[in-house]
């Protein structure tokens, strides 16, 4: 799968570094599966990031490391299998990224004329604001910007707005100085992966209506 849209350095720096939230960074790793580019820019700061290690001094190991290692290799047996042969994650019969696997995937419900919402569970982190999204051939998300950056992932189908056309493995990445208004292609629902790392900004009356619903 190729992109066209990617996540900008600062964004795979923290995702590198650990330091990207936790809705946000499975958009990124989503993303990250299909991504050659994306995927070499992040081992570029991966050994960054270590070389920088192996400039820091030394630190005594506790008189446990030896056995809290050999305690961890103990419990390889136990680990899940490998993703490749793991059931898919899926909603209602649609393949969704292997990056959501052990999140809650919620159940479609309306969030505004052809448009589902399913809000997404994060285990090891309650209040990630992360949702799919599936919207209907033609329709178009109302108009808006953002307080914080949202990160989007295409799952299928596809979308345009003043950036350009968004395809299935595409990341759109819009901060707080973007306002943009995706209109779905022709052709198939659109169905997005998306977390906001702060609050959508609606410019129309309907918009606001439909925030509550929304939830981000």
């Amino acid at each position: 799968m190729s992109s066209n849209h990617h996540a900008k350095d600062e964004t795979l720096m923290r995702f590198a570094a650990g330091t990207l939230a936790a809705g946000p960074s499975l958009v990124v790793e989503a993303h990250l599966a299909g991504c050659s580019t994306c995927r070499a820019r992040i081992a570029e700061y991966e050994a960054v990031g270590g070389s920088f290690l192996e400039d820091i001094e030394p630190t005594q190991l506790s008189e446990t490391a030896l056995a809290d290692t050999l305690a961890m290799i103990d419990q390889e047996d136990e680990m899940p299998a490998p993703v490749s042969a793991q059931k898919p994650v899926e909603i209602d019969g649609i393949r969704l990224p292997d990056a959501l696997r052990g999140c809650d995937i919620g159940r479609w419900r309306w969030a505004g004329p052809g448009v589902r919402m399913s809000r997404v569970g994060v285990p090891h982190d309650p209040e990630a604001n992360l949702i799919l999204l599936k919207v209907g051939p033609g329709r178009a998300l109302p108009d808006h910007g953002h307080v914080g950056t949202e990160f989007t992932y295409i799952v299928s189908g596809s979308y345009t707005d003043r950036f350009g056309q968004f395809r299935p493995g595409d990341l759109a990445e819009m901060d707080e100085d973007v306002e943009h208004q995706p209109i779905v292609d022709q052709g198939a629902d659109c169905i997005c992966l998306a977390a906001m790392e702060g609050r959508m900004r609606f410019n129309s009356f309907i918009g606001r209506m439909l925030q509550p619903i929304f939830g981000i």
